[in-house]
C-alpha cells in the first residue's frame, strides 16, 4: 500500500483540528474561563462549599481542555515545520521523527474530536455513577472493586475530580455496590456508554481448586442534577433512616448515626450515604443521588413514549456489554463495538479510552439508522 504523502496528512489534520475548534468556541471558552477566574477569587467563595467545588472543577476542566486544544494547535504547526525542515535537507532521521510525531497527532485527534459528538439532552453535565455486584457471589463483589477503581483511575488520568457518596462493602472482599460522582463537564455524556453489564472470566483467587469462575458487576450512569432542573421532592414523599457507617474510614466512621438512606415512595427508589462526616452533609448527597435517579427515570419514560410511537423496543442498557477475560487467555472485548485489547491489567488500570470513543462513535451510528 502506498504511503500516505505527510503534507496532505497534515492538512486533513489541520481540517480535523479547525472543526474541533469551531465547535468548542474557542471565544466563548476563553470567557467562561474568565468568569470562572473571577469567581475562584472571590473571597466569599468557600461560603458555599458545594458551589466552590462545582465553580473550581468546572475552570479546572475548562482550562484543561483550552490547553489541550493550544497544545494540539502548537504540535501540529510545529510538525508543519519539522516537515518542512526535513525535506529541504534531505534528512531521513529527521523525518522518521515527523511520521512519528504526524501519526501521533492523528491518534490525538482523533480522540478529541468524539467530544463533537455528545449533544445529547444531559451529555455535557457531570456523571453520577454507581456499581453493583451482581451474579457470581465473592468474585463478583471483588470485581465489582475492581471496576470503581478503573473509573477512579480514569478520572485521575484526565485530571477530573471524584466525589465518593457511598461504599457498601461485601463481608468476604470487595464491593456490594458503590456510587460516586465524577466532576468534570461533558462526564455524563462520555461515560454514559459504559452503562449495562460487565463480564469477568478468570480463575478465581477465592477458590481453593482453582476453578474458572465467570462473575458479573452492574455499571449504573446517570446525570447529576443541576438548579435549573425541576425535580421537586416533597418531605412526604420520602422516608429517611440514619444507620452507623460500615466498612473502612475515618474517625467519624462506626461512632455515630451519620449514614443516611432515603427512600422515595411513590418510585420505591433507594439511595444511601455514609462517605461524609455528618448526617446533614450524607442526607444531602443522598437528596442529589435521588435526584439525579428521579431525573433520569424521567427522561426513561420521556424516551419510552417516543420509542412506543416510533414502534422501537427501546435500548437494552442492562445487556451484557463488555467481558473481561484473564483466563485461558488475556483480552477485553466491548459486545456492541468489537473494540478489544489484549492488556486487562492496563483497563482495569484506567487505560479504556479507546473503549469509550469506540462506544460513542457507535452509539452516534445506532440512532442514525
Amino acid at each position: 500500500m502506498a504511503e500516505a504523502d505527510p503534507t496532505l496528512v497534515i492538512e486533513h489534520l489541520e481540517k480535523s483540528l479547525t472543526s474541533i475548534e469551531e465547535v468548542a468556541n474557542l471565544p466563548r471558552l476563553r470567557e467562561e474561563i474568565a468568569q470562572l477566574s473571577q469567581e475562584v477569587a472571590a473571597p466569599n467563595l468557600w461560603d458555599n462549599q458545594e458551589n466552590a467545588q462545582r465553580v473550581t472543577s468546572t475552570l479546572s476542566a475548562k482550562q484543561a481542555e483550552l490547553e489541550r486544544l493550544q497544545a494540539l494547535r502548537g504540535r501540529l504547526e510545529d510538525a508543519a515545520v519539522m516537515l518542512e525542515l526535513a525535506e529541504e535537507e534531505d534528512d531521513a532521521d529527521a523525518r522518521a521523527e515527523v511520521d512519528k510525531e504526524i501519526a501521533k497527532l492523528g491518534r490525538d485527534i482523533e480522540a478529541l474530536e468524539v467530544r463533537t459528538l455528545l449533544s445529547g439532552e444531559y451529555d455535557s453535565r457531570e456523571a453520577l455513577m454507581t456499581i453493583r455486584a451482581e451474579a457470581g457471589g465473592v468474585d463478583a463483589a471483588d470485581f465489582a472493586e475492581k471496576l470503581m477503581r478503573m473509573y477512579l483511575r480514569w478520572a485521575e488520568r484526565h485530571g477530573y475530580g471524584v466525589e465518593v457518596y457511598d461504599t457498601s462493602y461485601a463481608e468476604e472482599a470487595g464491593l456490594k455496590s458503590a456510587t460516586f460522582a465524577i466532576k468534570a463537564p461533558f462526564a455524563y455524556g462520555t461515560l454514559s456508554v459504559e452503562q449495562g453489564t460487565h463480564r469477568l472470566v478468570r480463575i478465581s483467587p477465592f477458590d481453593n481448586q482453582g476453578r474458572r469462575q465467570t462473575s458479573f458487576a452492574g455499571v449504573e450512569v446517570l446525570p447529576v442534577t443541576e438548579e435549573t432542573d425541576s425535580i421537586d421532592i416533597p418531605e412526604a414523599d420520602i422516608r429517611v433512616d440514619v444507620f452507623r457507617s460500615s466498612g473502612p474510614g475515618g474517625q467519624s466512621v462506626n461512632t455515630t448515626d451519620s449514614a443516611v438512606r432515603i427512600t422515595h415512595i411513590p418510585t420505591g427508589l433507594v439511595v444511601s450515604c455514609q462517605n461524609e462526616k455528618s448526617q446533614l452533609q450524607n442526607k444531602a448527597a443522598a437528596l442529589r443521588v435521588l435526584q439525579s435517579r428521579l431525573l433520569e427515570l424521567a427522561r426513561a419514560e420521556r424516551e419510552k413514549e417516543l420509542n412506543a410511537l416510533k414502534g422501537d423496543g427501546g435500548n437494552s442498557w442492562g445487556a451484557q456489554m463488555r467481558s473481561y477475560v484473564l483466563h485461558p487467555y488475556q483480552m477485553v472485548k466491548d459486545l456492541r463495538t468489537e473494540h478489544e485489547v489484549g492488556n486487562p491489567d492496563a483497563v482495569f488500570d484506567g487505560d479504556i479510552d479507546g473503549f469509550i470513543d469506540a462506544g460513542i462513535r457507535w452509539r452516534k451510528q445506532a440512532a442514525a439508522e
